[in-house]
């Protein structure tokens, strides 16, 4: 079984392979690893734009393989937060005629990293190390920031982690949900 990832991003590559290894279903699957386009902004800024560009992802890698699976966070309006901004991780899984869609954790990100998203344009990686949050200029393909600020609790692979998990439980039970 053959499982393109439309990335090449180090972590969502990891969360994507450690999630569909937790399932025997999975064990004997080869991955291959895809630069497909989101179709979206650098910086996604709503719900539909994040999940338009996993969706993307999916299609985009959708070749000679059974599945494909897009990742992609952003930033969605969240009311009574501070920055009234949180990032969301979301994942689709492609068969080729059905998408299965999952959601992950989310988390605000500090005022200063929101207000240059939303204001300049700015993605998260370089505000991060714009802001002195990190020295890295690759946070992105690293802990993310979600490891900064979790000291390490959760890295950004675990977190995108959780959304592949959710998408992958529909196509476990896929007489459920088609």
């Amino acid at each position: 079984m053959i499982i393109n990832i439309g990335t090449k991003n180090p972590s969502k590559i990891a969360a994507v392979k450690e999630a569909f290894l937790l399932y025997n279903e999975f064990n004997n699957a080869e991955f291959k690893e895809i630069n497909a386009d989101p179709g979206v902004a650098d910086q996604p800024i709503s719900l539909n734009e994040v999940i338009e560009g996993a969706k993307n992802r999916a299609i985009n890698c959708f070749n000679n393989c059974e599945y494909s699976v897009g990742l992609e966070s952003g930033l969605m309006k969240i009311p009574n937060t501070n920055t009234g901004y949180a990032d969301i991780c979301v994942c689709v899984i492609y068969d080729g005629k059905n998408y299965f869609l999952g959601l992950g954790p989310g988390l605000e990100f500090p005022k200063a990293i929101v207000k240059d998203i939303i204001e300049n344009g700015i993605n998260a990686a370089d505000s991060a190390h714009k802001n002195r949050l990190t020295n890295s200029k690759n946070i992105g393909d690293e802990e993310g920031i979600v490891g900064i600020l979790t000291r390490g609790i959760i890295d950004r692979k675990e977190y995108h982690k959780y959304s592949v998990i959710m998408a992958l439980l529909q196509v476990l039970n896929k007489e459920l949900y088609i």
